[in-house]
């Protein structure tokens, strides 16, 4: 095998990625987890997990990273940054074979811009903590970049959606909400395109190089859910104003940073042409893929 991806958070949109890659023999793929049930789940998979968090460094890091080409940092910060750098900077900084960094981070550095556009170079003015945790991060992983040359790319996702994780399943628990804000929108991104984009930029190295990482549609939640309930077939929820509603502070949160994100430089420069450009189609495939899935787990045994 000549390439070996590491991803310090081996999460949902790695899980597409890693995927991707383990059809092609000349990929092997390795991971972090907190939880030792999905290390054995991965691992069952051919992917070979560790377990990672704050309190769990990777317990011989030159042996697990080594021979690492390509790695993917997708693990939540905290007050004292990214974990995989307070645990393992100094590590990453001595792998040889290294030649392509991912720090997946989100478009919440850009904060609330009442509805403006930004961009890449736009300033990052955090209007909540996960999103000041997300500049920290990006601050430190950069801090490699620039005083040791670490090969850094730096995507700034929106709202992921998939299989399995879209408004096709808070519609069908019943726990969707039609929630009204006028003149507030959301940026998202399937994950499909999500891998794409991550295999655009491994193909076309750029270090330094920051990319937003969205569709072209951005659009208010209460059209997703609507939309999502049509292709089911299932009745709308009531329309509930955003001043009236019952939300917890985290969900009210969501709801504070209101921009419209510019995603020019991923069609541009990495001449990445989006599989699913807006949401209908998005959820559209969503729907077609649980449909496959289920036909494929009701053929019998050959």
């Amino acid at each position: 095998m000549n390439n070996k991806l590491f991803c310090f958070g081996y999460g949902y949109s790695c899980d597409y990625l890693g995927h991707e890659l383990l059809s092609n023999e000349n990929w092997s793929v390795s991971g972090t987890t907190r939880s030792n049930e999905k290390k054995q789940s991965l691992r069952s998979r051919g992917v070979q997990a560790y377990i990672f968090d704050y309190e769990h460094p990777l317990p011989d890091p030159a042996y697990i990273l080594e021979d690492t080409t390509h790695l993917i940092i997708s693990t939540p910060p905290s007050d004292e940054g990214d974990p995989a750098f307070v645990s393992h900077a100094e590590d990453i900084l001595k792998l040889k074979n290294l030649q392509w960094v991912g720090y997946l981070s989100t478009t919440g550095v850009y904060g609330n811009r009442d509805g403006d556009w930004v961009n890449e170079n736009s300033e990052l003015r955090p209007s909540s903590k996960r999103g000041s945790r997300r500049v920290k991060a990006e601050e430190q992983w950069q801090s490699l970049y620039k005083n040791h040359d670490l090969p850094l790319h730096i995507f700034r996702l929106a709202g992921i959606y998939g299989p399995g994780r879209s408004a096709l399943d808070t519609v069908r628990v019943g726990t969707a909400r039609r929630i009204n804000k006028p003149g507030h929108i959301f940026s998202r991104i399937h994950v499909e395109d999500i891998t794409n984009i991550l295999l655009a930029s491994m193909a076309k190295p750029n270090p330094g190089a920051i990319y937003n990482v969205c569709d072209d549609n951005p659009a208010p939640s209460h059209e997703i859910i609507s939309y999502a309930c049509e292709i089911l077939g299932r009745p709308e929820p009531e329309l509930i104003n955003f001043d009236e509603a019952d939300m917890t502070p985290m969900a009210r949160s969501f709801y504070s940073d209101n921009k419209l994100v510019n995603n020019n430089r991923i069609k541009e420069e990495l001449d990445v042409q989006l599989k699913y450009p807006n949401f209908k189609e998005g959820l559209k495939a969503c729907m077609d893929a649980e449909k496959h899935a289920i036909q494929l787990f009701k053929k019998p045994f050959s």
